[in-house]
């Protein structure tokens, strides 16, 4: 059981809602790691959004964050997730999709709010978009399909000579399925016979690659995955050893030698989970708050790994990325 608590972790911050001399709770269920999280600039932004909301210690009424993490092993969620419930929290968020699953499997009174989802509607966690339903809301990543299919497209880009493509995804991760079913047929609108490959974990990924070299593909698409970005390292070095170009679905893999990034901006969606904790802290019901898709999507574009490869990349897609790594 993980449970992470320190600075403004541990610390009691100051909420509007709760009547004087309630400590409101709010708990946090991960599929990865804190490292992780932070890494991501997520948490950090959730709590820098929360003091944004003027939720600041010493100012009368106060909240504490309660911590659990799966560390990759999405098979304990259903355990933290019905301990974190026990515990009494007002409020869960979920990071990510398996998180968010085990959450609502877990309860149907605490209110629930997830981060991460590429299509809320289609892994069962709310009715709508615009009146969830139930006790879970949600931010979700812009259009998932849509954007899993830019992200071939921006690897197209970078290798238009390319035929046949692989598709890392995780068995465990929900919102994977429906790629499985709509992403070959965005491949093939592009004349790209698309390949699904599946790892579940790192005991799986040099098996992974060795299908790929077998299927002579050239080029790789790994979907947006917690357990994937736990081994963002060694994805990336097998990605390199085998000569691979390929496009990730989180910001870790660029930052960590990866070629391309194509993602919602987390950052973006974490502070606007400060706001929607701070709505159902207030009284508001999940049921009643839409889900809502960020805007902001980030292309991280990493040159040294372009040169290494032996790949130009188009100047009028460098101009169109947040970010180029040199």
């Amino acid at each position: 059981m993980a449970l992470v608590s320190g600075g403004l972790l541990a610390a009691p911050l100051a909420v509007e809602a709760q009547p004087v001399g309630k400590v409101a709770r709010v708990g946090v269920l991960g599929d990865t790691s804190p490292p992780v999280e932070t890494s991501y600039s997520g948490i950090d932004a959730f709590l820098q959004g929360l003091r944004d909301l003027g939720y600041e210690e010493g100012r009368g009424r106060q909240v504490t964050i309660e911590y659990r993490w799966a560390e990759g092993q999405r098979d304990r969620l259903a355990d933290l997730a019905a301990d974190l419930v026990r515990s009494g929290v007002d409020v869960v968020l979920a990071l990510g999709p398996a998180s968010a699953r085990a959450a609502k499997n877990a309860t149907t009174t605490t209110p629930i709010v997830f981060v991460g989802s590429g299509d809320p509607i289609a892994e069962g966690l709310v009715s709508s978009l615009a009146r969830p339903g139930g006790n879970v809301t949600a931010l979700a990543l812009i259009a998932g399909l849509d954007i899993v299919g830019k992200r071939l497209a921006l690897l197209k880009e970078v290798v238009p000579g390319v035929t046949r493509m692989a598709m890392l995804w995780n068995p465990s991760n929900p919102s994977h399925v429906p790629a499985l079913k709509e992403v070959p047929g965005i491949a093939r609108s592009l004349r790209v016979e698309l390949r699904a490959i599946a790892a579940r974990g790192p005991e799986e990924f040099e098996g992974a690659f060795a299908a790929m070299r077998k299927l002579r593909v050239g080029g790789l698409l790994v979907l947006a995955d917690g357990v994937f970005v736990l081994q963002a390292a060694r994805l990336v070095n097998l990605s390199a050893e085998s000569h691979l170009p390929t496009i990730y679905g989180n910001r870790p893999f660029t930052e960590a030698g990866g070629l391309m990034s194509y993602q919602g901006s987390f950052v973006t969606m974490y502070r606007r989970a400060a706001s929607v904790v701070d709505k159902i802290l207030k009284g508001a019901k999940p049921s009643d708050i839409p889900v809502e898709q960020p805007t902001q999507i980030e292309l991280v574009i990493n040159l040294k790994t372009a040169k290494a490869l032996g790949l130009t990349i188009p100047p009028s897609l460098l101009r169109r990325a947040d970010e180029v790594i040199r």
